[in-house]
């Protein structure tokens, strides 16, 4: 079965359809406010056999090629959370010998693997990472026509169509996901700003000579440019989880730095 569907390049119609749980997030919470759930979704079984299958081959061609994003820890094998961070703390951290002040930018963005674009998406698989022919009907089929309900007390809702998103639940979705946003990281070095990405959150740092203030406005520059390829691809930062530090010995010269800086986002 799973062989004719990537010799077809055809996903079957009811490895599409999920089954949407709604979980309270902390047992203390209000369960009559919807807030405070989680809706977790459930694919078939089969599915995630099929989709672990084009993983792995999905990985191998990107690891061959080297089409992964270079300081992209989320997904990967032998990256994680922990790597992402001792890179973004060891290069703080020698900055900081070298006599330098640090600006660090956290970005979240909202609701990211629900807002993506099925039609950007194929373009990137086509164009950047070069996935054609039967293998990228196979994408399409994956992506179009999928299906989700709502199952709760033993009753269920009607199906409504999925026409935006990776599927939640999915092995393949958080792959996919990375590859929607690889231009992302080409932006960020046109600034030449540090950066270290894990999923959805975004790490933006650049290190100064205490004296430097003006190079700030490549900072802000770089999430101006940031904001718009968002724009462009159904993405939104989530300004409730933005943070900005600034790193670096406690002296005049660094209160400076930070209250211009924080008066120049407050511009912006």
């Amino acid at each position: 079965m799973i062989n004719l569907s990537l010799l077809s390049g055809y996903v079957p119609q009811s490895f599409k359809v999920a089954v949407i749980k709604p979980l309270l997030k902390k047992p203390t919470l209000d369960p009559g406010v919807l807030a405070n759930f989680r809706p977790i979704s459930n694919l078939p079984f089969l599915s995630k056999i099929l989709e672990k299958v084009v993983t792995k081959e999905l990985c191998d061609f990107l690891h061959y090629h080297s089409l992964f994003e270079d300081f992209q820890s989320g997904f990967r094998v032998h990256h994680s959370t922990e790597t992402a961070l001792v890179k973004v703390n060891n290069d703080l951290l020698i900055a900081s010998d070298n006599g330098l002040v640090s600006v660090l930018v956290l970005l979240d963005l909202s609701a990211a693997f629900d807002t993506i674009d099925h039609d950007i998406l194929l373009q990137r698989l086509e164009h950047q990472i070069g996935i054609k022919g039967t293998a990228l009907s196979w994408f399409k089929s994956y992506l179009s026509d999928r299906l989700q309900f709502v199952h709760v007390n033993d009753e269920s809702s009607i199906n409504t169509t999925v026409s935006h998103g990776v599927p939640q639940g999915s092995v393949l979705g958080p792959i996919l996901f990375t590859l929607y946003m690889l231009p992302l990281g080409n932006i960020v070095r046109n600034h030449s700003i540090n950066f270290h990405c894990y999923a959805d959150d975004t790490q933006l740092y650049l290190s100064i000579k205490p004296d430097e203030i003006n190079q700030l406005s490549k900072l802000k520059t770089c999430l101006k440019d940031i904001k718009s390829w968002m724009s462009c691809n159904f993405l939104m930062l989530n300004s409730e989880k933005n943070e900005i530090l600034v790193l670096g010995p406690k002296t005049v010269i660094l209160q400076k730095l930070d209250t211009s800086y924080h008066r120049q986002m407050q511009k912006n």
